[in-house]
């Protein structure tokens, strides 16, 4: 058994490989066209038993011994938790209040036909591919896990691109934060199922609703004071930095305990806070830099030690990985596409708004993780849906440049106020 000391040393380590990995394929990544995130998702794969534990052995359990994976995983955790209250800083209530009804009718759309088709195919892969959990049980949770938008990575590739604070970047995040709800929500609800305790369901989606309201009535009023007194100081003193960090984690804890992860609380708190506040660029100033360049990559590797491609083996299961990834964006990208256009989107609009929802990643992984320690899916179809997650998430970005031009990731103001065009204000 490793000392403190040595583990100390072998996640000292680990955090440098990773970030020094990360940074150099999301620079790579950027020169081909892919957003800078891919690169590093891609990092925590290439130092994992995917690439670089089965080319050299002796190396990957250098860089990421197994003794490193649970510090990992907390600073991981952490880290994205930070990360999503950043991204919360960012989304403007105003662009999204104006078109709350466009964004429910396309997050609806876009994570009700990606789990119709989803759970329609799950028999084909059950019982080879399934663990031992009840048909109704495995469909609802494949039809769940193909359905889900990497809430993380959307942002982040929003923020690579500099579309966050136009009206389709605020959009998407209104959608994916909708979405992501809906996730948390649906995979109790396949949990519930898997054990037979429907009722635990239940109580997350009413939980998840006294939540959002509280934060809003209670929560809102005590941000509004707290811009005052930075107003007042003028500064980001360490108290009030200290008071806010400590309102996020209490805001994580909330919504974990409910059920629907920390991350989503996290964000619902960056959100009430004003972006355009002095606060807001303040915190953002703060926190941004550290958590990207170092907590984010932390995540990547973590995920990347879970990830075995080497289980897919043969025609037949390689065929039914792309049957899931075809599956998959025709679900996410063909919903969210006729949604758009149905409420009044430009079809460059539409497609680009397809392209940001059929992302996944982050979240797909935290979902498909909870399925494999519940035995609902095998280790084999756990990395095809693994590979699903990773292809969809790399058509984002060249998507994104046909549909554009956000040349050298400058927002183009043509494309905003066509999107803000291009929907019914309600």
């Amino acid at each position: 058994m490793d000392t403190p000391s040595e583990v100390l040393l072998h996640v000292l380590l680990a955090l440098a490989a990773v970030v020094a990995t990360g940074r150099l394929l999301a620079w790579l990544f950027r020169a081909i066209g892919q957003p800078p995130v891919i690169g590093e998702v891609v990092g925590g794969i290439v130092l994992g038993p995917s690439c670089l534990g089965l080319v050299w052995p002796q190396a990957g359990a250098f860089l990421l011994p197994s003794s490193v994976a649970p510090y990992l995983q907390l600073l991981a955790e952490l880290g994205v938790i930070l990360y999503m209250f950043v991204v919360g800083l960012e989304l403007n209530p105003r662009l999204l209040r104006a078109r709350a009804r466009t964004a429910g009718i396309i997050s609806t759309a876009s994570m009700a036909t990606p789990l119709l088709l989803g759970a329609a195919i799950a028999p084909l892969f059950y019982p080879d591919l399934a663990g031992e959990v009840p048909l109704a049980a495995f469909a609802l949770f494949v039809g769940m896990a193909i359905a889900v938008t990497a809430f993380p990575v959307l942002a982040r590739i929003l923020t690579d691109r500099q579309m966050q604070r136009t009206p389709l970047g605020a959009l998407a995040l209104g959608c994916a934060a909708l979405n992501d709800v809906a996730a948390w929500c649906l995979l109790a609800l396949a949990i519930g199922v898997a054990r037979a305790q429907v009722p635990d369901a239940l109580r997350v989606i009413g939980w998840t609703i006294v939540f959002v309201v509280v934060m809003l009535l209670l929560v809102r009023p005590l941000a509004v004071a707290l811009l005052a007194r930075f107003d007042r100081e003028g500064v980001l003193t360490p108290g009030i930095l200290a008071l806010v960090l400590v309102g996020v984690l209490l805001s994580a804890l909330v919504s974990e305990w409910i059920g629907i992860h920390a991350l989503f609380g996290a964000f619902l708190l960056g959100a009430l806070i004003p972006p355009d506040t002095h606060l807001a660029r303040a915190l953002h100033h703060r926190l941004e830099g550290l958590v990207t360049v170092l907590f984010l990559p932390a995540f990547f590797a973590f995920t990347g030690m879970r990830t075995r491609i080497g289980l897919v083996t043969g025609l037949e299961q390689w065929l039914l990985c792309g049957m899931i990834t075809a599956v998959a964006v025709l679900g996410k990208f063909g919903g969210t596409l006729a949604a758009a256009r149905w409420t009044g989107s430009g079809w460059r609009d539409a497609v680009g708004l397809g392209a940001l929802l059929n992302t996944r990643g982050m979240m797909e992984l935290i979902v498909l993780s909870v399925g494999l320690d519940m035995h609902i899916l095998s280790p084999a179809l756990f990395a095809m849906m693994v590979l699903m997650a990773l292809v969809t998430t790399m058509t984002t970005g060249p998507i994104l440049a046909l549909v554009g031009p956000f040349p050298d990731g400058a927002a183009d103001k043509t494309h905003a106020i066509d999107t803000e065009q291009a929907a019914p204000m309600v």
